[in-house]
């Protein structure tokens, strides 16, 4: 066998695709993995890293391309890492998202699972409701907004991004060169000084609303007042402008302070038939468009009736559990998040919704708390957790209050998978419906329903 070595050229076959979409070839039995490349393509590679059992490689050149091989249309996905599939045509962008889903399963149930095909976007693009630009400066020390690039704090300059809502990039460029121009330092993470950190813009695709938030490294910035009136007048939709104040040496982008310069602090949007408020610190789905076709899915396949008690679980701003509150007799949510419950309860007045509560608490401590002194008896659940899925603890505390159903969305398939087989003695697996929520990202959602074992 071929010892694999750092800097040498080979030609290989392309023969899967990985979790992140990237390619995967073997060099004598050994696995390389590429990106930017398809299933059935033969490329040059160069070896860029090599570890114990696989090695990582660079594409030199396209030998034989696949028919799902597309011409590039934006500057800086290679660096920026947003966009990994981009490369490919959408089609084939769900088929692979479809088989990840698939691939995820099989390992941890060690059955082949039907799969439905993924929902994908009629429009991919632009669509992201949220927008987050760090400020620094160049390596010529110049200022600089934009994205980071891939596995770096270096940021790439971004004037025009495919994936990004173009209003919220108009508002972003226009008050970065507002505010740099007026005197305000751009954050310098080596050294820890300057003002502006991140430039944060989030709209209300219903309603337009438009909220903007600076995120600085201290309490007050220059001409605070002349940059709120420039750009309100400039862009009418903005509604709100706040100051987040961040000053720890920190990757989490939004401190915990939060002053208001213009408007109330929020904005609103509609999903379904229902209003949501959102403020600085909401958790609120990126992209509403497929939300509403994501949280449809799972209530129709959940077929809720009068007599359900729902329990939702890592419930955020309440919009699940406000999607089927008209279906079920009651409602009882849980998140960690105390902004998020704060919305959730707001939210419930918003839409006077009377048969659903909200409880701020760690899910793993909180559930078994509420079954016993409440005596709540869900018969159906909904878990959306983070992408590192649910702990084991919900997983037994799920075991035993066992719901008649349990409806999984999950971020992450590969954590879906191994908590559906944490569940399998006693739930069976009915239906996985992937749903593409970020478009030409590696990333897929997934409703799936497990049913009681008779």
């Amino acid at each position: 066998m071929e010892t694999i070595k750092k800097n040498k050229e080979y030609v290989v076959d392309i023969i899967d695709n990985g979790i992140d979409g990237e390619g995967i070839a073997k060099i004598d039995n050994f696995t390389v993995f590429v990106p930017q490349t398809i299933k059935g393509e033969k490329v040059k590679i160069l070896i860029v890293k090599v570890l114990t059992s696989y090695a990582y490689g660079k594409v030199i050149e396209i030998l034989k391309a696949s028919k799902d091989r597309l011409c590039i249309d934006c500057n800086t996905y290679l660096r920026c890492g947003g966009c990994s599939l981009r490369f490919m045509k959408y089609e084939k962008t769900l088929e692979l998202k479809k088989e990840l889903v698939k691939n995820c399963f099989k390992k941890a149930i060690k059955k082949d699972l039907e799969v439905c095909d993924t929902i994908g976007m009629e429009k991919p693009f632009y669509y992201r409701n949220k927008l987050q630009y760090p400020v620094g400066l160049n390596k010529n020390n110049q200022p600089v907004i934009g994205v980071f690039a891939k596995r770096t704090h270096d940021i790439i300059p971004t004037r025009i991004c495919m994936i990004q809502n173009k209003k919220l990039q108009e508002i972003a460029n226009d008050s970065f060169d507002f505010l740099i121009r007026n005197g305000v330092e751009p954050y310098n993470e080596k050294k820890q000084t300057g003002e502006l950190r991140h430039i944060v813009v989030r709209i209300g695709v219903k309603t337009n609303e438009v909220m903007l938030i600076l995120v600085i490294n201290r309490h007050n910035i220059k001409n605070e007042v002349e940059f709120a009136n420039y750009i309100s007048n400039k862009h009418p939709e903005i509604k709100t402008i706040v100051k987040n104040i961040n000053n720890k040496n920190t990757n989490v982008i939004l401190g915990k302070e939060n002053e208001v310069i213009f408007g109330d602090g929020y904005i609103y949007d509609i999903l379904g038939k229902y209003k949501f408020k959102i403020s600085p610190m909401s958790f609120y789905q990126i992209n509403p468009i497929q939300t509403e076709i994501l949280y449809n899915n799972a209530i129709e396949n959940a077929n809720l009736t009068k007599d359900d008690v729902i329990l939702d679980l890592y419930c955020g701003i309440g919009t699940i559990g406000i999607f089927a509150s008209q279906y079920v007799k009651k409602v009882y949510g849980i998140e960690i998040i105390e902004n998020a419950i704060k919305d959730a309860n707001e939210n419930l007045k918003i839409n006077n919704i009377l048969n659903a509560e909200y409880l701020c608490g760690d899910v793993e401590k909180t559930l078994p708390i509420i079954i016993e002194k409440e005596k709540i008896s869900p018969t159906v659940v909904f878990i959306d957790p983070p992408r590192k899925g649910c702990d084991s603890n919900t997983i037994s505390n799920l075991k035993k209050i066992k719901p008649r159903k349990i409806i999984y969305i999950s971020c992450n398939p590969a954590t879906l998978a191994r908590d559906v087989a944490m569940l399998n003695d006693v739930y069976e697996i009915k239906m996985v419906q992937p749903v593409d929520m970020f478009p030409y990202t590696s990333h897929v959602e997934c409703v799936s329903l497990l049913t009681l074992k008779k």
